[in-house]
């Protein structure tokens, strides 16, 4: 297994532990279709004027995320580097980080360190799927409730143990017979006091709640380097 310490022959941090490197490394995950690559791209774009960030993303043999993010004019290119995992998705951020740590030094070295965040997207996979501690500071995780609203009690570390859980699309509610009420109910009970929102990314329903989660970690990671 590789470790975050791998990081350091690529990159000058003169042998301070990855807490001591600048940029947050927030992971995004969840099922495929879920909304991760639509909250990277917004939240890119809402706040980029205010940090300077990074992206990377994985997926099995393309780096279509990547590509994604490019067109919309997310970040400038430079920005992006797409990882092709190769094989199972989870396997890249979960147990055999080496790829994303590569990525992670080379977004590192294009900026002189210079990042406030480092958004690092999994390929869209399972439930069962969760980023290792040794990979990402914070993780982000996404659902919707296209699957129904049975989601949230099937469980899952991503659910029940990520630092925010966003349930996405309640606009299409109605239309798969989901209800909203349901999935609060479970997903309280499957999370306890860990935080939880419901969004609608595609018009920014529960956007801003997301970015003022994010300053929160942002400023907890600055107040750590300079402690």
């Amino acid at each position: 297994m590789s470790s975050i310490s791998q990081i350091q022959p690529y990159v000058s941090i003169n042998g301070k532990p990855v807490q001591a490197i600048k940029p947050l490394l927030v992971g995004v995950g969840g099922p495929v279709g879920a909304g991760k690559t639509t909250l990277v791209e917004k939240l890119c774009k809402a706040i980029s004027g205010r940090y300077k960030i990074a992206v990377i993303t994985n997926d099995i043999y393309t780096r279509e995320d990547a590509e994604i993010l490019t067109r919309s004019s997310a970040l400038a290119p430079d920005r992006i580097i797409g990882v092709e995992t190769g094989g199972c998705p989870h396997t890249a951020i979960r147990d055999d980080v080496s790829a994303n740590l590569e990525a992670i030094a080379d977004a590192l070295t294009r900026f002189d360190g210079d990042l406030d965040i480092i958004f690092i997207e999994s390929g869209g996979d399972n439930l069962a799927a969760c980023f290792s501690p040794e990979l990402v500071e914070v993780e982000l995780y996404i659902i919707d409730v296209s699957g129904g609203d049975k989601i949230p009690r099937k469980g899952g570390p991503g659910i029940m143990h990520s630092d925010l859980l966003i349930i996405n699309k309640i606009d299409l509610a109605p239309y798969v017979g989901a209800s909203l009420e349901i999935m609060d109910r479970d997903t309280r009970k499957m999370r306890g006091d860990r935080p939880y929102l419901f969004s609608d990314l595609r018009s920014g329903r529960g956007l801003d709640n997301i970015i003022k989660w994010l300053d929160e970690r942002i400023e907890w990671k600055q107040a750590l380097l300079t402690a």
